[in-house]
């Protein structure tokens, strides 16, 4: 594999998404812990007064997108209905946890 797409999968990125549907009271921030633990992304979720769950995450690039697409339908008993992403700069967070 050439050095440079070594990097490539390596390299750090990160996003800020809303979740919309059903998405709270189905356990959709612990499930998003476990999945992000499982894919090694590290930020942060929570509840949204309005009922959507806000997702910050970052990690290497093929890792975030498998956790986007976990996000796009969460855990058994959710609906979701969009998910919006926004690319950003990441923050160096050490682990992925729920914030309220």
């Amino acid at each position: 594999m050439p050095a440079n797409s070594k990097n490539m999968q390596n390299k750090i990125s990160a996003f800020h998404a809303l979740v919309r549907g059903r998405v709270q009271g189905v356990g959709f921030r612990y499930s998003a812990v476990r999945e992000a633990d499982r894919l090694q992304i590290n930020g942060w979720v929570r509840n949204c007064i309005d009922g959507n769950v806000e997702v910050w995450a970052e990690g290497p690039e093929a890792h975030l997108s498998l956790f986007l697409e976990w996000l796009n339908y969460g855990p058994q008993f959710s609906r979701v209905d969009s998910v919006r992403k926004e690319i950003k700069e990441p923050k160096g967070y050490g682990s992925f946890t729920v914030e309220h």
